[in-house]
């Protein structure tokens, strides 16, 4: 399965994590966030950064995650409080998230996307003992963000 990232060219050649604390995950942990498409990543990317400045130099990262079951999980709307979408439940995503990543029970986490809550983003452990062999950067793709 391939998943795409889209981040500055600067931070497209290697599969970084930066430990920061995010909606599903802790400070410290060391996790990839990914979208199953390239439309979701570009909404993603536009809700965290609040506008894009069509002026960088962007890169779409495609990444190869396994297909067998065995390394993915999901959670679901239904799996979660009524209120995830809402930063007042970043502690309780948080903690759902934070526990997935200590256990290491699955490399893939699939999660619903609270801009999108049909759609799916992915977030990937990069402390899990098969990242490095599972997980591939496939390829970097030119990306912009149309400036009208």
């Amino acid at each position: 399965m391939e998943v795409f990232r889209i981040v500055k060219a600067e931070f497209s050649g290697t599969l970084f994590t930066s430990g920061r604390a995010n909606r599903w995950n802790r400070k410290g942990q060391h996790v990839l966030y990914a979208s199953t498409s390239r439309a979701l990543a570009t909404l993603e990317q536009l809700v965290h950064l609040g506008s894009v400045r069509p002026d960088a130099d962007w890169r779409v990262m495609v990444i190869s995650l396994p297909d067998n079951e065995s390394f993915h999980s999901s959670l679901y709307p239904c799996d979660l409080p009524p209120d995830w979408r809402k930063l007042s439940a970043y502690a309780d995503c948080q903690r759902l998230g934070s526990d997935w990543a200590d256990r290491r029970t699955s490399l893939i986490l699939h999660l619903p996307s609270a801009v999108v809550p049909m759609e799916r983003n992915v977030m990937i452990n990069a402390d899990h003992p098969d990242f490095l062999e599972q997980v591939k950067l496939v390829r970097t793709e030119p990306y912009f963000f149309d400036a009208r």
